[in-house]
């Protein structure tokens, strides 16, 4: 069975931790928006799926994936999912209870990101919330950041295998969706989040391993990865840059 994600086609946004999973996992699927003749068509294909007055399951927005009759809609929810299909998942149950709390944090911490540029309204351009943005980033980069990257250096030490990664012995979504995060940072905060590279070397340890994984790195390197631009969640703002 081929996967069809559905996720806007001209940015990595909340959907790019879907697609590095797959990619990892060696997965067949169609990036049905990014497949189609345009970005507009692209859109158009999405919207067609979410505004479907028929269907009893409908997706409130995308990342969502279809296989076969099933629709999966969340990125956490997604991964949740495709992580034991695809190898990229804990096999106990404790242990993929505690991935999916890992990637919620995730979640959150995207969430938080993207609100450091719209932290207003999603309705309002950049360029009319940038005061605002300016405080909320200066909080982001003094408070979140330190958090988010104290707690995932936590659970890296303390994991009980020593292995480098967030959960036993091998590379798993949440693996990637952290890699994902890292990877982010320093392009939208170059200097705010270098100043804390020092003080969580299992997290970049983590970022390197996942980064050597060879079908990461081809991944990376084809034209299937959409660069970092000023349309997803991480955007680079030099004014925004502490």
């Amino acid at each position: 069975m081929v996967y069809q994600l559905y996720y806007w086609p001209h940015i990595q946004g909340r959907g790019e931790v879907v697609r590095l999973t797959l990619e990892a996992g060696g997965a067949k699927y169609i990036d049905v928006a990014r497949d189609a003749d345009s970005v507009e068509a692209g859109r158009e294909k999405i919207l067609e799926k979410i505004n479907q007055e028929s269907a009893t399951r409908p997706p409130f927005a995308p990342p969502f994936l279809i296989d076969g009759d099933i629709v999966v809609a969340q990125a956490a929810n997604i991964l949740f999912y495709l992580g034991p299909k695809l190898g990229l998942a804990p096999s106990s149950e404790p242990d993929r209870n505690f991935a999916h709390q890992l990637q919620l944090t995730v979640t959150d911490l995207l969430m938080e990101v993207h609100d450091t540029h719209h932290p207003i309204s999603n309705a309002l351009y950049y360029e009319e919330q940038r005061e605002e943005s300016v405080q909320r980033a200066s909080g982001f980069i003094d408070n979140r950041i330190p958090k988010y990257m104290n707690y995932f250096e936590k659970v890296l030490q303390n994991n009980p295998s020593h292995s480098g990664w967030l959960i036993g012995d091998k590379m798993t979504y949440v693996d990637l969706s952290l890699f994902q995060v890292v990877q982010g940072l320093r392009y939208a905060f170059p200097k705010g989040f270098k100043k804390y590279e020092k003080r969580c070397l299992s997290v970049l340890s983590l970022n390197d391993k996942v980064f050597l994984d060879n079908k990461v790195s081809k991944y990376l390197s084809s034209d299937r990865r959409i660069p970092f631009n000023k349309s997803g969640v991480f955007r680079y703002y030099p004014e925004l840059d502490k």
